[in-house]
Formats: C-alpha cells, structure tokens, sequence
C-alpha cells in the first residue's frame, strides 16, 4: 500500500475543495487535494505539499489526522492502492490557484477543482472518494472532529 495524505478542506461557508480524477477506462471521481507521500516525508508534509501544489493553500493550521481510508486498486507496479489520512483544514473561502501547472495537473489525472456544498455532493450523481462524502461531511460538520481516528472505508 502506498503512504497518503489528503486534506478535508472547509472553509467559512461549510464548503468542500474537491480535485476531479479522470483516468483512462475508469469513471472520474471527486476527491479531497492530496496524495501519495514522497520518500522520507511524513503524511503532515505531504499534505502540506500537496496543498500548495493543488490548491495553492499554504500556511494552514493542521491538527490531527480525523480520517483513515484503505482503498484497494491498481496503482503501476509498485503499488496496490493508498491507505490515506485525512487532515481537517478549516480556511476563509479562497480561489485555488495550484502551484503547479495544468499539465502538471493533468499529467497527475487531476483536470478540475471546485468548491462543493455538502448538500450538492448528497444530491449530484457524480463518485466520490469516499463514496459516503457526503454524509461523512454532515457528521464531520455537526459533531466536530472525531475523538478517535474514524475509518471511512471505500
């Protein structure tokens, strides 16, 4: 399995920053900013580099991790899939501006991001990661961080 790191960006007005995958021969899904740790960083630095680079978010205030995800899929040679901590980012509404490029983006299967209410996600037919964003969100938004690292499965 390979190290992740994603970011539940939220900022003033309870919506979410979601980055849209699309990979060949698979259904695009909506997913936090993050991604895989590189050699010898830790998931906090990673997520920190994976906000700058998607979203253009730096200096945040980040607490302990409040989600864990296995997902299981074909990820190249090396890899099985990712097992992801989810970091809580609360932030004043901004537009992403990525540090990296659309290419860059792209070439990362990344081709949009945009803002989300938790009610457009529970209504919209569009995937998801996770599958239960949604209701993850109103629970996440109503009760506060979890007091224990909360599985959010697939």
């Amino acid at each position: 399995m390979r190290p992740a790191a994603r970011a539940i960006i939220l900022d003033d007005d309870d919506r979410i920053l979601l980055v849209r995958f699309d990979f060949p021969e698979k259904e695009p899904v909506w997913a936090t900013v993050g991604g895989g740790l590189e050699p010898g960083e830790t998931h906090e630095q990673a997520v920190r580099r994976e906000l700058l680079e998607e979203a253009g978010l730096e200096d945040v205030d980040l607490g302990a991790p409040v989600w864990r995800r296995t997902h299981v899929f074909e990820l190249g040679v090396r890899w099985d899939g990712q097992d992801e901590l989810y970091f809580l980012v609360r932030t004043t509404p901004f537009e992403p501006c990525p540090r990296h490029t659309w290419a860059q983006l792209n070439a990362e299967g990344v081709t949009a991001i945009r803002w989300w209410t938790p009610d457009e996600i529970e209504q919209s037919e569009e995937l998801f990661a996770p599958r239960r964003l949604g209701e993850l969100l109103q629970v996440l938004l109503r009760e506060g961080p979890p007091a224990e690292l909360l599985d959010v499965g697939m």
